[in-house]
């Protein structure tokens, strides 16, 4: 009887779950309260391994999926979507870094505020590769064969796509005006000495 009642609570293990479709590691990104560096960079990490993976089965997607010309257009608005949500991230981990503005009594810790700085203009400048990247994706998805058919499971994507191919969403111009503004930051602290103080 001690026996019986011991199986029938014996703990089960649960099998590990694996991750290699981008649906899978997509499901591993998420925007966390506080924006910390390990948090950007987790994340980071995820989408870029869902980039480089193969799509899971259409039964598996993200959306409904009935048709081989639906199932292309999902495919290209996902990757421009992991290619903007991957700009979004190297934005949020440069603004950790950045400094908006070098005032005179910064001149003490100059070097730290450099080297920081260094860190979100290479965050920054990685954005230009993944905008390219969206930009080949959005158009892919916006050709006249996909004219009134529309992923609807994901209105978000075509949304995006909407607003890249119109020119309303255009992180080349936000990009721009960030390196801009940091490389003035970066000559203003670079200019200062030690009677700045």
């Amino acid at each position: 009887m001690l026996a019986c009642a011991l199986a029938f609570f014996a703990v089960q293990r649960a099998g590990a779950y694996v991750c290699k479709y981008k649906e899978d590691f997509y499901k591993l990104y998420h925007v966390h309260y506080a924006q910390n560096p390990d948090d950007c960079m987790e994340n980071i990490y995820w989408l870029e391994q869902a980039v480089k993976a193969d799509f899971a089965n259409p039964l598996y997607a993200m959306s409904k999926v009935e048709t081989k010309t639906q199932w292309e257009k999902y495919r290209y608005l996902f990757q421009m979507h992991l290619n903007l949500k991957l700009i979004e991230q190297h934005l949020r981990l440069g603004r950790i870094y950045d400094k908006q503005a070098a005032y005179f009594y910064d001149a003490p810790w100059k070097d730290e505020y450099l080297r920081n700085l260094e860190k979100a203009k290479s965050c920054y400048e990685a954005g230009y590769y993944y905008w390219r990247e969206a930009k080949l994706w959005a158009e892919k998805a916006n050709v006249s064969q996909f004219n009134f058919l529309y992923i609807s499971d994901q209105q978000n994507w075509e949304d995006e796509r909407e607003r890249v191919c119109t020119g309303e969403l255009d992180y080349q111009k936000t990009l721009d005006r960030e390196l801009t503004r940091l490389n003035k930051v970066i000559s203003d602290l670079i200019a200062m000495n030690d009677k700045t103080y």
